[in-house]
């Protein structure tokens, strides 16, 4: 009887070790943090009667990876550093950036930073993704997805990019909306604005 408890003892000893080397065979999640200088955020507006476009700063960020699938992630942008580039003359050009820093779009005195967390990222083969999560504009949180491209390598970089449009209405922004100034005529400008973002992003030290 005493051979058998020993024996016993033995093999749950044997079984317990094996899970626990299994357990730190196991690679963990990384996060890794987006270089904001090799990384870059592009808008386009639309209206009636043409168009602009511009950047803003990417202010902070990460991407969390297990292996080599991205799992989920957020992103800071500054409200404040955004910028017209199509407008070339200057005082156009800033009463412009000034309007759209204003309550009328963006109120970037009030919420000088937009986020969006990843709340899911699903792999649909290759390098593509379909990513879920919360945007937040104008202190206004809204579900959306998009598609885009991710790749890491082994190294522990990333590279991540999407295009995707933005309903701005959603988010408090009607300012000469057609969608609730039916009569504003050739004054109007579209709801949706496109948004194109390009991350690069790292493990410490890589």
């Amino acid at each position: 009887m005493k051979i058998f408890k020993s024996l016993f003892t033995v093999a749950i000893a044997g079984l317990v070790s094996v899970s626990a080397m299994a357990d730190n065979g196991k690679k963990a999640q990384q996060t890794l943090k987006v270089d904001t200088k090799a990384s870059s955020f592009n808008w386009l507006g639309k209206k009636i009667t043409g168009e602009h476009n511009g950047t803003i700063n990417i202010q902070n960020g990460a991407l969390v990876v297990d292996g080599d699938k991205l799992v989920g992630g957020d992103f800071t942008i500054d409200i404040n550093s955004i910028k017209v580039l199509d407008v070339k003359d200057p005082e156009y050009n800033a009463k412009l950036t000034g309007h759209l820093k204003a309550p009328d779009f963006f109120d970037a005195a009030k919420y000088p930073t937009a986020t969006f967390k990843i709340t899911k990222a699903t792999p649909k083969g290759g390098t593509n993704y379909d990513i879920a999560g919360n945007l937040t504009i104008n202190g206004v949180t809204q579900a959306i997805t998009f598609p885009a491209t991710v790749s890491i390598d082994k190294k522990g970089t990333a590279s991540a990019s999407a295009k995707f449009e933005v309903d701005r209405t959603k988010f408090g922004s009607k300012y000469a909306s057609k969608s609730f100034f039916d009569t504003i005529g050739d004054k109007a400008i579209y709801d949706n604005f496109t948004v194109e973002v390009k991350l690069a992003a790292a493990k410490a030290g890589v």
